[in-house]
């Protein structure tokens, strides 16, 4: 079965156009006698040039009354029959929450089918194959049902722990009741509990909470590391963040050679790529998960130009805003995901950041790969570690500032001051904008760091119902509105020194 799978992934590498308009007929096909297909003429769609047409590009917000219709009970929306689940999502920048459907098909076709594609890729270009020779854990979110009854809703990753077969559950702890549970104090403490009595042998989870989780392990156990607790222990499937930042910390708890880390992205939307090499070359990019492809170059998003392009026509070491129609019944709609392309035979991407998640406060044009290149190289230099960060402007007056970062450090570095200029330097190297607006300190000064201490990004968290596996800090804001509720919850600064511009 395995190599019978990678052998139709080599099919779609091999044909990657061809494959996308198989795609696109498929989901023009499904919608067309849906209400959505119907009010955008799918019957007179006949090529990608009037899909383009017929379809505008669309932000949650702008395609939300459509997904209100399918959560009312309506059948036949966008997606044929009834949609049953619902994964809600706040985003990364936005307070609001999102209700992203899952369909039964993109259940099966595009979640379910990408888990089983991360097992088979591990197998087919890891050297380690004892995964399935003891349990995995896996870390979700909760899920409940809408108060008309009408459909769920909760994770991404809830939605799949509940409605994996039940061959999949004998494999994986915790048991089902403390996998969802809302709680997500008392769960990570039952899940620690359940789990170091267990043979682990393949961890899943959002690097940040899974570290908690292991952490928590440790303290029960009595155990010098992860190692010693779960000796058989070889795979960390990832997502959701960028991993760097974490690794440092994740080799200190697992000092294990035949520990193997691999990456995967899947989104509320879909699941959209899946490290297929190791050394990791970038994300392989699924093109036969019911999922068709559009990207606009950032140049012409931030000019607010929504001009897309399909797969064929995308070119490397340029940035994207991600569009996708799927299976799940979304339709040219602008995930918010900013891609860029490592390989085009196969296609391979990496995540940059969020549409709506950088710093262009003052022209500087920072993206969180910037800052989480810029950090990891600061923090590699001066022996440190974080467990997360977010960054914002200070307004020096109309033309002139700063940034603050507030940092949680694992470890601090061994000189604030030096670890300072060495992030601004990495900085000024990553990013040419910000070191023109860096000259002379005329219109940005020198990064401030604020040491955080008191689990504030925590509480931040748990106060905007954000506790669980699939929720994060904003990386990067163009305005003080989430970093000033941080600060609030900080009863007094860092004894440690702070480098102010």
């Amino acid at each position: 079965m395995m190599q019978k799978r990678i052998s139709n992934i080599d099919e779609f590498c091999n044909n990657p156009i061809k494959i996308q308009e198989k795609v696109l007929n498929f989901l023009i096909s499904k919608g067309g006698n849906t209400a959505f297909g119907k009010a955008h003429h799918f019957n007179a769609i006949n090529d990608y040039v009037h899909f383009s047409k017929n379809i505008p590009i669309r932000t949650y917000e702008e395609f939300s009354i459509f997904i209100e219709r399918a959560r009312k009970g309506e059948q036949n929306v966008l997606w044929p029959g009834k949609i049953k689940w619902f994964a809600k999502s706040s985003g990364t920048t936005n307070a609001q929450s999102k209700f992203i459907p899952i369909t039964q098909e993109s259940l099966k076709n595009c979640h379910f089918k990408g888990g089983k594609d991360m097992l088979s890729l591990y197998g087919n270009n890891f050297s380690n194959l004892d995964v399935y020779n003891g349990k995995g854990l896996m870390l979700g979110g909760s899920l409940k049902k809408s108060s008309t009854g009408n459909y769920k809703d909760g994770d991404l990753s809830a939605i799949l722990l509940d409605e994996f077969p039940v061959w999949v559950n004998y494999h994986r702890i915790p048991d089902i009741d403390t996998a969802l549970m809302e709680d997500w104090e008392d769960k990570l403490e039952r899940i620690a509990k359940q789990a170091v009595k267990t043979n682990i042998t393949n961890l899943a989870g959002v690097p940040s909470w899974m570290l908690i989780l292991l952490k928590r392990v440790l303290a029960i156990s009595g155990k010098k590391n992860i190692s010693e607790v779960w000796p058989n222990l070889e795979l960390y499937m990832h997502g959701g963040v960028n991993f760097e930042p974490y690794k440092a910390q994740f080799k200190t708890l697992i000092p294990s050679e035949k520990m193997n880390y691999l990456e995967g992205y899947n989104a509320s939307e879909g699941f959209i790529g899946i490290q297929d090499k190791n050394p990791s070359e970038g994300l392989l990019l699924m093109l036969d998960y019911g999922i068709f492809y559009e990207f606009i170059p950032m140049e012409k998003y931030k000019k607010g130009i929504r001009e897309a392009s399909p797969l064929k026509d995308v070119q490397l070491n340029t940035d994207y805003a991600l569009v996708i129609s799927t299976n799940g019944g979304l339709w040219r709609y602008l995930i918010g995901d900013v891609v860029r392309f490592t390989t085009a035979k196969p296609y391979r991407i990496k995540i940059i950041g969020r549409t709506k998640s950088f710093l262009n406060t003052f022209g500087e044009e920072l993206v969180v790969e910037n800052t989480d290149s810029a950090l990891l190289a600061a923090c590699n230099k001066y022996n440190a570690s974080i467990k997360d960060y977010t960054v914002a402007p200070i307004y020096i007056d109309a033309n002139s500032g700063g940034h603050q970062w507030l940092i949680e450090f694992e470890n601090s570095p061994s000189d604030f001051s030096l670890f300072t200029i060495e992030l601004d330097n990495n900085l000024k190297q990553l990013n040419s904008d910000y070191a023109t607006k860096r000259s002379n300190n005329l219109i940005i000064g020198k990064p401030e760091i604020v040491c955080l201490e008191k689990r504030e990004f925590y509480k931040w968290l748990a106060k905007h119902n954000r506790l669980g596996g699939q929720f994060k800090i904003p990386r990067l804001c163009n305005n003080r509105r989430i970093a000033d509720e941080i600060l609030a919850f900080q009863q007094k600064f860092s004894t440690k020194p702070l480098e102010k511009g």
